[in-house]
């Protein structure tokens, strides 16, 4: 596995050459949310894949981050339906009526914290250890999450969020230690952690500010997807954003 990745702009990959074994299946976690949904949406549309299954808290079966049990049994629904070829996680937690990042270290609360890290790391990591194996060992076949440029810590300028950043720093470690694993099991799978921008959606509509570039879910949808199919094997391990543009750690 490589250390150091380069752009996967359009020059590089032709966006209408698709990667993946279209007798597979595709599967989104967090499908009820903005960008799960418009995954969901836009790989059915595209009719790639053999099938398409979403997950969420109202589904058959349902999911919860929390329950581990859940997990498995979602990922094992999916893999009887066909060889698993790309699996999305698009759950992600920033705030809600009981919990708001944090501007300043005065806020820090051990329950807070420990909420995002089970929603945004601990999670995710459940629906890895039940997806990644099922992963065939031939072809390339490719495990995404939703992580978030402010996770980065080479890139955080600005401070507070302290929750929300240091969990999804967590969620990149996370992907790029099971990428070191996933690929003695299947040499041309990924295992990716993607930065989708700002998408119009409840989790980012709070601290939308003015002149930032937003995309709606369909076109954050669209980008990711891309991205997706552009990238190739010695990119695993890797953090990406929506241009698929590597992001620092």
């Amino acid at each position: 596995m490589t250390t150091e990745f380069q752009s996967v702009g359009p020059a590089a990959y032709p966006s209408n050459r698709e990667s993946i074994d279209p007798s597979g299946v595709a599967v989104v976690f967090g499908a009820r949310g903005g960008i799960g949904s418009a995954l969901v949406e836009a790989l059915r549309a595209g009719g790639h894949f053999k099938q398409v299954m979403g997950f969420s808290r109202h589904t058959e079966p349902p999911i919860d981050l929390l329950d581990e049990a859940s997990l498995e049994r979602a990922s094992a629904a999916a893999a009887e339906c066909g060889e698993l070829r790309l699996a999305i996680d698009a759950t992600g937690f920033l705030h809600d009526a009981q919990q708001t990042p944090e501007k300043s270290w005065r806020q820090l609360e051990a329950d807070h914290l420990a909420r995002a890290f089970a929603l945004n790391a601990i999670g995710p990591a459940l629906i890895m250890k039940h997806v990644l194996p099922r992963f065939p060992r031939v072809g390339k076949s490719v495990f995404a999450t939703l992580s978030a440029r402010v996770g980065s810590i080479g890139d955080n300028r600005l401070g507070g969020w302290y929750a929300y950043r240091a969990s999804k720093a967590a969620l990149n470690q996370l992907v790029r230690t099971a990428a070191v694993e996933l690929a003695r099991h299947a040499p041309q799978a990924l295992c990716i952690a993607m930065h989708p921008g700002t998408v119009a959606t409840p989790l980012s509509a709070p601290f939308e500010k003015t002149g930032l570039e937003v995309h709606t879910p369909a076109v954050a949808a669209g980008h990711l997807l891309r991205v997706i199919n552009q990238l190739p094997a010695s990119a695993t391990g890797g953090f990406f954003d929506w241009r698929g543009e590597p992001v620092p750690w």
